[in-house]
């Protein structure tokens, strides 16, 4: 996108609730075709089995358990039955990898796939990992040609070093046909899940950051003294500032602001740096955030960067953050302090908008809003190395969502090939994204279909809070200077050293932001190197579409 048209839409740009309101629909903004995702009255062929799946629990009635999970897998196992006879996997075992992160993930697959077991006679052994031991497990089965896994949850970033190396089983024709893979959101289609023209990747998860925010800390007379919600981050650090000492409404605790995670998650927590770093340094009209397109160079140490390190620096120095936040990381930030009553803003995976109003454990479901990544007042513009003065945002596609994958355990098995390929479509099957996006499953909504708005309002939720917080993710997918990361084998080294520097960079170990950047972008160069520059360049650059 040409510059001064992004610098267009910007000034022009509606409130979401506005334009979701008015003409332009949901399905407009989601680049719909047949005006298909958020328009009321939407009539869909199996309008009777999502609407009863919603209701499993319903919102407002407890966290969901086992049993929902499996009532909610044995409803949707339609597609598979047309597809399965019964019994036709009997004596095939399959092992399957993913996360147990904040009890999801693997959790909910298990209950998902207890009747595709039941109906199909395969069994399911289970590899559950934490997510700061994720990066670290994939990339040693890897390097050591050991992988002992047949199905896979991963996101699209690690692509490049599974299905760039051969370890991945094509998708055959029928699964796509069986999950509706037409029905993704466009970022979510070709060329993510796919490598060298083949498709390897049944998607179950959007996975960009969205930002969370308490609305009882904003609007006149608050405690946050700010009429509004901080719009960019330059805000947000002086409405954490303005909060210290001060007592949380819904709690009557200490007041915080932005919740920043200090530590490490096995590659994950960088995406929170992230965030910050977006809105500095991803200039409108041009791709490249993390490295120059013409050598690799990193681009983490230039002043953008060093900008959103200083940003958090400075909250550690004002004591803005709660005590031992050095050893926050993301999972703690979401799930421990912001859902549990303890900050005012967050950025985070969307699905906190779903575990907000249907988990047990969230108080803040009453009062929380949502919004599109912060932006920033000025621009750091990498080509003619000057700050420019103007307001720029830049949503974080963090991750590119989790998907499932089959590996080449299977490729010379035609049964269990057919077994693993037939779980994984029931995974990311259309109707059991809709639940999975209502309610706590670690995903966010990723399907066209998933942004009816009138399904969510029958299942319990409230109109404004949907059109917030779909809008939010909707807005962020479709935003034309979103920040896409390249999915350019070792994403995850880079990423995990990062962190590490960060880490040591926060805890005073370096003396500047500037000391903490320049031993990342060390680090990365010598990441570099060992993979190979030439490779390395050639595939990052076409990750851009240059």
């Amino acid at each position: 996108m040409k510059v001064e048209i992004y610098d267009a839409l910007m000034r022009r740009q509606a409130s979401r609730r506005d334009v979701l309101r008015g003409t332009a629909s949901a399905a407009a903004l989601l680049g719909l075709s047949g005006a298909m995702g958020g328009m009321p009255g939407m009539a869909f062929a199996a309008d009777d089995l999502r609407a009863q799946i919603l209701q499993i629990p319903g919102v407002g009635k407890g966290s969901p358990t086992d049993a929902d999970w499996q009532k909610v897998g044995e409803l949707c196992l339609g597609p598979t039955k047309a597809n399965v006879k019964q019994g036709e996997f009997a004596d095939v075992e399959l092992t399957f990898m993913g996360l147990n992160n904040q009890n999801l993930h693997n959790f909910l697959f298990r209950g998902f796939l207890k009747p595709w077991e039941a109906y199909t006679g395969a069994k399911i052994n289970w590899i559950d990992l934490a997510q700061a031991d994720y990066n670290a497990r994939l990339q040693q089965s890897i390097a050591t040609g050991t992988v002992d896994f047949d199905i896979l949850e991963m996101g699209a970033p690690f692509e490049g070093d599974t299905a760039g190396r051969g370890l991945l089983d094509e998708m055959p024709d029928w699964v796509a046909k069986q999950i509706e893979a037409d029905d993704l959101v466009s970022y979510l289609k070709p060329p993510v899940g796919t490598w060298d023209g083949k498709t390897y990747r049944v998607t179950i998860d959007g996975d960009c950051h969205t930002f969370a925010y308490r609305k009882d800390y904003f609007g006149e007379g608050s405690i946050s003294g700010m009429a509004e919600p901080p719009k960019t981050w330059q805000e947000v650090n002086a409405a954490s500032k303005a909060l210290i000492g001060k007592t949380d409404p819904l709690t009557s605790q200490p007041a915080y602001g932005y919740l920043d995670p200090l530590k490490g998650w096995g590659g994950f927590g960088f995406y929170f740096i992230e965030n910050r770093a977006t809105a500095y340094a991803k200039y409108p009209g041009d791709p490249a955030w993390l490295f120059d397109p013409e050598n690799m160079k990193p681009l983490v140490n230039n002043p953008a960067w060093v900008q959103a390190i200083q940003d958090v620096l400075d909250l550690i120095a004002a004591k803005a953050y709660p005590a031992d936040q050095i050893n926050a990381d993301p999972g703690t930030t979401a799930f421990s302090q912001f859902l549990a009553g303890t900050g005012a803003m967050l950025m985070w995976w969307g699905d906190v908008g779903s575990s907000a109003r249907t988990s047990d454990t969230s108080v803040v479901g009453d009062v929380v809003g949502f919004g599109i990544n912060r932006g920033s007042n000025r621009v750091y513009n990498r080509k003619t190395g000057q700050w420019e003065d103007k307001y720029n945002e830049a949503p974080n596609m963090a991750y590119l969502g989790w998907g499932i994958y089959v590996t080449k355990q299977v490729s010379g098995d035609e049964k269990k090939r057919k077994a693993a390929w037939s779980a994984a479509a029931h995974l990311g099957g259309k109707d059991l994204s809709l639940w999975t996006s209502a309610y706590p499953s670690g995903f966010q909504p990723y399907r066209q279909s998933n942004f009816n708005y009138d399904e969510w309002e029958k299942a319990g939720y409230d109109r404004a809070y949907i059109e917030d917080y779909l809008g939010s993710n909707a807005d962020s997918y479709n935003h034309p200077n979103a920040a896409i990361e390249p999915r350019i084998p070792g994403i995850f080294q880079y990423y995990s050293v990062a962190e590490d520097e960060l880490a040591k960079g926060f805890a005073g170990q370096y003396k500047s932001a500037q000391e903490t950047a320049d031993a990342i972008a060390a680090a990365w160069e010598k990441i570099t190197d060992q993979i190979g520059r030439d490779s390395q360049l050639k595939l990052y650059r076409a990750s851009l579409g240059i």
